[in-house]
């Protein structure tokens, strides 16, 4: 007889997964310069080196979630780290633009397939309530902490061995949690034997690329070329009929569109495509701004996000015990709107400034807000979940995230580029720094819409459990 495995070694397997997936999120930012002067990108391409990882996950996550509760989490979990480490290894061979973003898009799918499942042993393990809230406070830490240590890793293996190492670092990574796995992970299976909807994922995906392409096209092109409109055209058809796939074709769906009728599920999820873009698109940003107009080197730019490091910490840290005492809505209002305010004054950053007087107070607002809004919405979002949706619950949580940031990405590109173009500076920095701003404003806007939606919408924490305990007893 098989002895049960400690939590803490379940916890522990289910965050080095996590934290590979959200590393690689933000471990390339530092480097893109680096990269961009190696393989020849241009501006406007240099974004499909974050855009084909993140378009891969958090287009794939749904499948990914179902394919665990499918296969078992041992055989999922397996398979992720493998195809995690061979991409990376493909990756920082890469020769060439297209094969450095192929591998990225295989990291992409692989991460489809941890991130959730990351999420859902955790669901599976711990018990609904403290239990659950504390482990998810870790799972989330690391999140939000794993970002911005992705930033300062990147920085100092840019510039101590080569950009090709933020990729090749993976596989020691994966390696450890693969051995984390084997002693604590087993083959459990949270839904009935059944088929995975490779259809459906393919069409959100495809609606999801097309989009992000449209978009990106746009800033190179124009609004009504012919590239943008058609990337369009084939957005609106994809998720039409991605929709009607799922809703009266499908077999085996990839969306129990059902599960969004509870109340806490939706909202979480909304929150969390703005949360989601604010993240990607701040680091991308950041990076460039401290390197292309503040001229820092790699590590000193990875070395300049030690603040928001610390601050995520922080928030994450306090988010569970202020939850408790004020309430879901409360923090993540005042989480977003703290955020909300650190994007601001990012954006007030040209290219006279310093560390001190145009990065750090933003950092810490930022940070501290964030990491306060990602704990509590992702408790809210996992509230009294059936086990069989364990995954879903938890791919549409990540996919949100994932997608809110590549399409973001792609917005505020258009944005910066357009800002920088029209700006009237008579240097290239002046240039630049003026796009950043506009960006960062931006962002600051799609944050207080999150605000807006949390303060409106999130249900108290008695009636969440409340509700969604009755949506999972009318499966």
């Amino acid at each position: 007889m098989s002895r049960t495995p400690h939590p803490a070694l379940v916890l522990a397997a289910a965050c080095v997964c996590q934290a590979l997936v959200v590393l690689d999120v933000t471990l390339v930012n530092v480097a893109l310069p680096s990269v961009a002067a190696d393989l020849g990108f241009t501006p406007a391409g240099l974004s499909w080196v974050v855009n084909a990882y993140t378009l891969a996950l958090g287009g794939l996550l749904l499948l990914g979630g179902r394919f665990a509760d499918l296969v078992g989490h041992r055989a999922a979990m397996f398979s992720g780290l493998g195809l995690f480490g061979a991409a990376s290894v493909l990756g920082g061979l890469a020769q060439s633009p297209g094969e450095l973003i192929a591998a990225r898009a295989a990291q992409g799918v692989a991460g489809a397939v941890l991130a959730p499942l990351s999420l859902t042993v955790i669901m599976v393990t711990f018990p609904e309530g403290t239990a659950r809230s504390r482990a998810i406070g870790v799972w989330s830490m690391v999140a939000a902490g794993g970002s911005a240590l992705g930033v300062l890793l990147g920085g100092a293996l840019t510039q101590g061995l080569s950009w090709r190492w933020v990729l090749l670092i993976n596989v020691p990574i994966a390696l450890a949690a693969l051995l984390l796995a084997a002693f604590s992970v087993r083959g459990t299976r949270t839904s009935p034997a059944g088929r995975l909807d490779v259809a459906g994922a393919v069409l959100v995906t495809a609606a999801v690329t097309a989009l992000v392409h449209g978009t990106i096209q746009a800033a190179e092109r124009g609004w009504g070329s012919a590239a943008a409109l058609s990337s369009f055209a084939v957005a609106l058809l994809a998720g039409a009929a991605f929709a009607g796939w799922e809703l009266r074709v499908a077999p085996a769906p990839l969306v129990r569109f059902g599960v969004l009728r509870s109340r806490p599920v939706w909202v979480a999820n909304v929150i969390v495509l703005f949360l989601g873009g604010t993240t990607v698109a701040g680091f991308y940003f950041a990076s460039l701004y401290l390197q292309d107009v503040l001229h820092y080197t790699p590590l000193r730019a990875g070395a300049a996000f030690l603040p928001f490091c610390l601050g995520t910490v922080v928030g994450a840290m306090s988010s569970g015990p202020l939850t408790g005492r004020l309430g879901a809505r409360a923090v993540m209002t005042g989480g977003l709107v703290l955020g909300a305010a650190g994007m601001v004054l990012f954006s007030r950053a040209d290219a006279d400034s310093t560390f001190l007087d145009g990065f750090l107070l933003p950092s810490v607002l930022a940070s501290i807000g964030i990491g306060w809004c990602m704990v509590a919405n992702t408790t809210l979002a996992t509230t009294g979940a059936a086990p069989g949706e364990a995954g879903l619950v938890s791919g549409l949580l990540n996919a949100g995230r994932q997608i809110g940031g590549s399409l973001s990405l792609a917005v505020l590109t258009t944005v910066a580029l357009a800002a920088a173009e029209h700006s009237g500076a008579t240097s290239l920095a002046g240039a630049r720094a003026a796009g950043y701003s506009r960006a960062f404003l931006v962002t600051a806007g799609f944050v207080l819409v999150a605000a807006l939606v949390a303060a409106a919408a999130t249900p108290s924490v008695t009636s969440s459990v409340r509700k969604a305990k009755q949506v999972a007893l009318r499966q």
